[in-house]
């Protein structure tokens, strides 16, 4: 089984979200780009959100990001995980990032979206239990971008993220 790294985060300015997805996929590990997958909704999402332009480069849509108050990263560090499904990480390897010295440099989040209900998962399990002031940070389960949330349509995810927009004033 393989052990996956996520990345660093993509830090905007005067960030008042954390958006956290769970570990990149197989895609993104491979090209080093945050929801490199061409089915995934995240970028279109953030076009019709934010009006990056999904269709540039990444690194342009990565720098149109960081002129956001958000914060792009994922619930875990590492953990070993075959292939790209989050059902497939094994549990007893999950490491967290680094949410203590994060929340301690930017104590001006207001809210954290989880793309995905095992990015909240293992934020509520690794997480919570070492953050007290957790409590002032409005936690938000938002549909997973991924093409493997086949529930939902592109229109469906849409109309539920934008609730992030009510945090980044």
């Amino acid at each position: 089984m393989d052990q996956v790294q996520s990345f660093e985060p993509v830090i905007g300015r005067r960030p008042r979200i954390i958006i956290l997805g769970s570990m990149p996929g197989v895609a993104s590990l491979e090209a080093v780009q945050y929801y490199a997958h061409p089915r995934n909704a995240f970028w279109p999402i953030m076009a019709e959100l934010f009006g990056v332009d999904y269709k540039a480069t990444y690194d342009f849509r990565i720098s149109e990001l960081a002129k956001l108050p958000l914060i792009l990263w994922d619930t875990l560090q590492a953990c070993y995980r075959p292939g790209s499904l989050d059902s497939n990480i094994d549990t007893s390897s999950a490491q967290a990032n680094d949410f203590p010295a994060l929340l301690r440099q930017f104590p001006e989040i207001r809210a954290i979206a989880f793309n995905g209900a095992t990015s909240e998962k293992y934020f509520r399990k690794l997480v919570v239990p070492i953050l007290p002031g957790i409590t002032d940070i409005e936690l938000l389960r938002m549909p997973s971008t991924s093409p493997a949330n086949a529930g939902m349509n592109f229109e469906q995810k849409l109309v539920a993220w934008r609730k992030v927009l009510d945090f980044v004033d």
